[in-house]
């Protein structure tokens, strides 16, 4: 590396300013370190260092979508204040359609590498955390290719119309595309986002989850004093009682809880109406 190029990597690493903005405030310091960070602290720019360890709990989920891929991002900032702001609300804009632009599968760790501007998109975070003031963290980024499939979604708590505090995609496949399916995956959207299953289906459970939850169930049955020879009998009620609650399908619908969301589907077979999977992503 060239030396100009050594004493923008130091004045980032000290400050955690933008690469552009190191290499301004170093041309009108003379190259000077200690000057330019001082240059940048009276500037405000030199402030995203000190915040990355500060705790990071509100902020905003957002959806895009093109013709390939649908894209989930979730942005953390420290305050609610500030994931109301336009400010943060158009730089959660900018993510979402800089992966949209960008058109690959990437993970968190790619796309803050990913070149933007004359730095990266690191460089962005950057920057946005000193003009906010607060620390900004990317925490969940879902980039789910489009098949011969459709998706729907629902946002919960929503700052603007794609860009909420909870966002539920679902990917399914009908025959049929009328207001009725539309209607049916639109209410899906919002059970998802209401009960949070953990699964699509009994079988899609991770197995370790099902052993662990089988035993924790059996001790407790047999903690009450149950007779041992209908332990197995008790422990099969509890576990089909445990996968209605976590697994979609086996849940009880929200808008009729007389019925299974499975049952509902089973309801739209004449549209040959199939879930492929579902997303839920929230603060």
């Amino acid at each position: 590396m060239t030396s100009i190029t050594n004493l923008i990597k130091e004045l980032r690493e000290k400050t955690g300013a933008g690469f552009l903005d190191c290499k301004k405030s170093l041309e009108e310091n003379n190259n000077n370190i200690e000057k330019s960070i001082e240059a940048l602290r009276k500037k405000g720019l030199a402030k995203a260092s000190k915040k990355s360890d500060r705790a990071a709990i509100e902020g905003g989920v957002g959806v895009y979508s093109n013709d390939d891929i649908v894209v989930l991002i979730k942005v953390n900032s420290e305050t609610d204040f500030a994931a109301k702001s336009d400010t943060f609300l158009d730089f959660v804009d900018n993510l979402g359609n800089l992966v949209l632009e960008n058109n690959s599968n990437l993970n968190k760790e790619q796309f803050l590498n990913l070149k933007y501007d004359n730095g990266s998109v690191q460089d962005y975070f950057n920057s946005m955390i000193a003009k906010i003031g607060e620390n900004l963290i990317l925490n969940d980024l879902i980039i789910k290719e489009k098949k011969k499939t459709d998706y729907s979604f629902y946002i919960h708590n929503s700052y603007r119309r794609n860009i909420g505090k909870i966002i539920s995609l679902l990917e399914y496949s009908s025959t049929d595309k009328n207001s009725d399916i539309e209607s049916l995956s639109k209410n899906l959207c919002m059970h998802i986002a209401a009960m949070k299953p953990e699964s699509l289906d009994i079988n899609d459970l991770d197995k370790n989850l099902i052993n662990n939850e089988e035993k924790i169930q059996r001790e407790l049955i047999l903690n009450s004093g149950k007779p041992s020879n209908i332990v197995d009998k008790i422990l099969e009620g509890k576990m089909k009682k445990y996968f209605s609650e976590i697994t979609l399908l086996n849940q009880s619908y929200i808008l009729d809880q007389n019925k299974t969301v499975k049952e509902i589907i089973n309801e739209h077979s004449k549209s040959n109406f199939k879930i492929i999977s579902f997303e839920l992503i929230s603060l």
